[in-house]
């Protein structure tokens, strides 16, 4: 069967794009399993495993597809001009939060239960890694710091209270992705002696350095869709040590899944074998300073590698693949997404 995988992006990526790299390993898994994979990308894209087909943004997808398509998977919103005259089966990943009120296709699929939940949807797939990218986890390694892996520059993902949070607890903090100087997109500077910035690195590098950490420092300040950083710390043999908004109490303690109009999903705090979430400052410092090594570096590892892998990821999506081209939408009806309020997240004392 031919499916193209459409994002206005380059791949591979060279950060850390979250769309970017789960459409490489679905389509490498795709690959595998014996289907025609076709990737519509950004001009400078390069893949051995499929053929590389450069994204017209001005021309309706339907004209850019072979004949013989079967099934296209967008990563990303498509535009109205892109969808338009298409009239083969098609699914939508959503990776974002809606910043204002719109309208989503009924063949959406989100990152987790309660990004679904919050754009009123109930179908979601959770990301997986390829381990063949990670190398192994060492267990005998020494483990001396705690890391902070994200695009620090992006809202919400409080890159100050992590070093804050590592500067109470008198502990180190590795920043993986960013600088100790920035001037945009907002001007920042960290003067703390607990906090060592790396800014980008090699995947190799990337892995090693988790290696030896205690774990990840994730106190977001947003309803987090997913978060790559927890699970690729998790599979390295980090506990995740952050603040349970969005997505996080569902990946690291298994809450009940939010449902959309009922349960908002979001706790003041949980503990569990893969980490400790809380909105308290107090709570999180304890834990780094007392509580770090308690976890099991493998049992999180092996908690990574059950529940959050590229294979298992490229199944779920196969079978909303079926449903779609059987004829059946994903959701009934197109998802109403009111204007959200800002979240008014913050960390307590």
């Amino acid at each position: 069967m031919k499916i193209v995988l459409v994002l206005d992006n380059i791949i591979p990526t060279p950060r850390y794009g979250e769309s970017e790299r789960i459409l490489w390993w679905h389509s490498r898994y795709l690959v595998e399993a014996g289907h025609d994979v076709v990737l519509l990308v950004r001009a400078g894209s390069q893949c051995k495993h499929a053929p590389v087909v450069e994204l017209q943004r001005s021309k309706p997808i339907a004209q850019q597809l072979p004949a013989d398509t079967a099934l296209i998977h967008f990563f990303r919103q498509p535009t109205a001009q892109m969808l338009k005259g298409l009239e083969k089966p098609y699914l939508i990943t959503c990776f974002d939060n809606a910043t204002k009120a719109c309208e989503l296709d009924p063949n959406t699929v989100f990152l987790s239960a309660d990004h679904a939940a919050r754009h009123g949807g109930s179908v979601y797939v959770h990301p997986g890694l390829d381990f063949r990218d990670y190398g192994e986890m060492l267990p005998d390694w020494p483990r001396r710091y705690f890391h902070f892996l994200a695009e620090a520059d992006l809202p919400g993902r409080n890159l100050k209270d992590a070093i804050a949070l590592a500067t109470r607890a008198g502990v180190h903090v590795h920043i993986i992705g960013s600088r100790r100087i920035a001037l945009a997109p907002t001007p920042r500077i960290s003067l703390s002696p607990y906090a060592r910035f790396h800014a980008m690195m090699s995947r190799e590098g990337r892995n090693i350095l988790i290696n030896g950490s205690r774990g990840l420092l994730f106190p977001v300040l947003w309803h987090e869709p997913f978060g790559l950083p927890v699970i690729e710390s998790l599979y390295l043999g980090c506990p995740v040590f952050g603040t349970p908004f969005g997505a996080l109490p569902e990946l690291i303690c298994n809450k009940p899944s939010p449902v959309a109009g009922a349960w908002s999903g979001q706790v003041d705090g949980c503990f569990s074998d893969f980490g400790c979430l809380s909105v308290r400052q107090s709570e999180l410092v304890d834990a780094l300073r007392h509580g770090a090594d308690a976890f099991s570096p493998m049992r999180c590892h092996q908690y990574a590698r059950e529940r959050f892998s590229a294979c298992r990821m490229s199944r779920q999506y196969f079978q909303l693949y079926e449903q779609v081209l059987d004829g059946q939408r994903l959701h009934p009806a197109p998802l109403v997404v009111r204007a959200p309020e800002a979240p008014k997240l913050r960390l307590e004392p």
